[in-house]
Parts: structure tokens; sequence; C-alpha cells
């Protein structure tokens, strides 16, 4: 199945060749998690917050579909 990924903040940095808001198609096999994404895209685990699946915040066992789309934000900070 695939999914698409878009990286927000810092976590863009993983992955300089994206633009802003640019999504990344990513390969999984049926069945994977929120949390399978997170290890395969190698992200910091420190850096990851939350997670949204088509708008809606999820856990790391949350199992993904085929054409789910994935936001994924660091931390955020502000006064």
């Amino acid at each position: 199945m695939t999914v698409y990924v878009k990286l927000f903040a810092v976590l863009r940095q993983q992955y300089p060749h994206l633009g802003i808001g640019e999504k990344m198609a990513v390969e999984l096999s049926d069945g994977a998690t929120a949390g399978r994404l997170l290890e395969l895209l190698n992200l910091p685990s420190h850096l990851v917050k939350v997670v949204f699946v088509n708008g809606i915040i999820r856990d790391r066992d949350y199992v993904l579909q085929d054409g789910d789309e994935v936001g994924i934000f660091p931390p955020v900070g502000g006064g």
C-alpha cells in the first residue's frame, strides 16, 4: 500500500529534498501501523510529537490504510 507523508518544521530537515508542504509517497506492507511508518522513515523519536492521519490525531498503534495522508509534527513551542 502507499501512504502520503508530510513532515513539518525540523522534521523536514531529515528529508532535505522535500519542499515545504510537499508530500512523500511511502510504500508499506498491508497492516502497517503509524509506528512502523515512523521506524521506516528513521525519524528521531524525540522529535516526533504528533501524528495526524487524514486530519485526525492517531497513536503509533493505528493501522494505516492505502491512500492515507499522514502529517508528522515535532514538539512545538511558543508564547
